[in-house]
């Protein structure tokens, strides 16, 4: 029954991200011929996407506080690419991920599809082209999400946070929100620091086709009441790590997920 519900699962994940993609690619000329229509009608199309996926393969996110509202500039801690879906289906926002991404199949033309802002982490001068990116979006009125950890972790705790792509909310003087991320898995399955969080040598095919077996995964995803400025971006990390570990609470196994009690 396992496999059974992960092959339809992956099939409906490909063909729902196939439609989508091939929409997106049609709304191009809309955003040509009228801009304005154009960025909300491409993200309205991700958020389904998002939201869809999240049926898809079984996700249910409690969502606890308020979203920012847009434009903001988001940081939360990284556990999975699935912290992609679970932030996406609650409001269109720019990722910023490594540009090995970029190159993956299916999931790298999804990404670009989704404006996703690539960062070379071979290449210490990239930083600056980004942080430029960065507040580009921004000044346009797009939102953008980093993850400061700089990788995925097994949820046990928040990494340091890493402070160079925190230079744009500096810069133009922009508070920064802040969200934490949690999963469990039911009772009886593989625990979620093992099936959801994806961290280590761990493979994608893999992980993911093994995720798709588990009925259900829940996702706790708590927003921080208020943003966090700083003067300069060392002490903007420090701010934000320990925002985001004011409401942290560990990835494990259970029937729910719930936040960290405030």
């Amino acid at each position: 029954m396992r496999h059974l519900r992960a092959i339809l699962r992956l099939a409906l994940f490909l063909g729902f991200s196939s439609f989508m993609y091939v929409l997106a690619l049609l709304q191009i000329p809309v955003s040509w011929l009228a801009p304005r229509f154009g960025r909300r009608l491409h993200d309205a199309s991700v958020t389904t996407w998002a939201r869809g996926c999240c049926r898809i393969i079984g996700l249910h996110v409690a969502v606890e506080g308020e979203p920012p509202s847009p434009p903001f500039f988001l940081v939360s801690n990284h556990l999975s690419y699935v912290d992609i879906v679970a932030l996406m289906a609650q409001a269109p926002v720019v990722f910023v991920a490594k540009s090995e991404v970029s190159r993956w199949p299916f999931l790298g033309r999804l990404s670009r599809a989704a404006n996703t802002i690539f960062v070379d982490r071979a290449k210490r001068s990239d930083v600056v082209r980004v942080n430029e990116l960065i507040a580009g979006m921004i000044g346009s009125g797009r939102s953008v999400l980093v993850f400061p950890e700089g990788t995925s972790s097994r949820g046990a705790e928040v990494l340091p946070f890493r402070s160079s792509l925190l230079e744009p909310a500096v810069k133009i003087g922009h508070p920064v929100a802040a969200a934490s991320l949690a999963y469990r898995t039911p009772a009886g399955w593989p625990t979620a620091d093992e099936s959801v969080c994806w961290w280590g040598d761990m493979t994608f095919p893999d992980h993911f086709y093994r995720m798709l077996q588990i009925p259900r995964v829940d996702a706790a995803l708590c927003f921080a009441a208020q943003p966090v400025s700083a003067p300069e971006r060392h002490a903007l990390a420090e701010g934000l790590h320990a925002a985001v570990s004011a409401q942290f609470v560990a990835s494990q196994q259970g029937a729910t997920v719930a936040a960290a009690p405030s």
